[in-house]
């Protein structure tokens, strides 16, 4: 659709896989434009014709996309029909979703944590898209996102977030991301949650493993950002669906 900017994964296999911006959409002030979170403050009404926008631009069918009630957690749930623009669907609480059913769409948003997905390259096609903040990436929704699709050569994408020119955090958060995923994610008091997930999902079994590098916090034109805009901002996301 015009306007709608999108980033996308030249996914290998039958796969529909895009990151949204905030470009393209109704929303107004804080939230402008393409905005895609209803729990952001923004006019549900807004939401729901940016979420239709999206939908079209990338093929998918609104009235029978997913999206989930997320929680920093590492819940996995396979993806059913809900629909996304309109009051009264209900998401399931979790971080992730996956689905082998052609044109099945699932979205996830997010404004900083990480967007992902990962892919079966050989077989029956299957996709998972995961929300990965520092919480859940510690506790494990990577090793969960792979496990639910079952089996078979895996690849898998990171899309924006926030970067480690951009990411404070404190000790609490430092000391066990360096344990996990190596001292050199953390520099200072910065966190490359970018690299922390890459190696996360290599030691899970994703065999190859693209990064977009595009920092949310950044880039005010293109991204919404949690840290940047002071919590009272949008959400952009990722929309994915195994082609039919």
């Amino acid at each position: 659709m015009d306007g709608v900017r999108l980033i996308d994964w030249d996914a290998p296999g039958p796969y529909r896989v895009a990151f949204s911006t905030r470009l393209g959409g109704l929303s107004e002030g804080p939230f402008r434009s393409l905005n895609l979170g209803v729990l952001t403050g923004d006019e549900a009404r807004r939401v729901f014709v940016n979420r239709h926008r999206l939908c079209v631009a990338v093929g998918a069918d609104p009235g029978r996309a997913a999206m989930a009630w997320q929680q920093h957690g590492t819940r996995v749930v396979e993806a059913r029909p809900a629909g996304i623009v309109e009051e009264g669907s209900v998401f399931p609480r979790c971080d992730g979703l996956w689905s082998a059913e052609p044109g099945q769409a699932m979205a996830l948003v997010t404004a900083d944590c990480l967007p992902v997905a990962i892919a079966r390259t050989e077989g029956d096609p299957a996709l998972c898209v995961l929300h990965v903040g520092w919480r859940g990436l510690l506790a494990g929704i990577v090793s969960e996102g792979v496990r639910a699709l079952g089996h078979g050569p895996l690849a898998a994408v990171i899309g924006p977030g926030i970067g480690p020119c951009c990411y404070v955090v404190g000790e609490e958060v430092a000391r066990p991301c360096a344990a996990v995923f190596g001292d050199d994610v953390v520099e200072g008091s910065r966190l490359d949650l970018w690299t922390a997930t890459a190696r996360a999902l290599s030691v899970a079994g994703c065999e190859k493993v693209e990064r977009t590098d595009l920092c949310t916090a950044c880039d005010a034109e293109l991204f919404f950002s949690h840290r940047r805009d002071g919590g009272r901002t949008g959400r952009q996301g990722i929309i994915a669906y195994v082609d039919e």
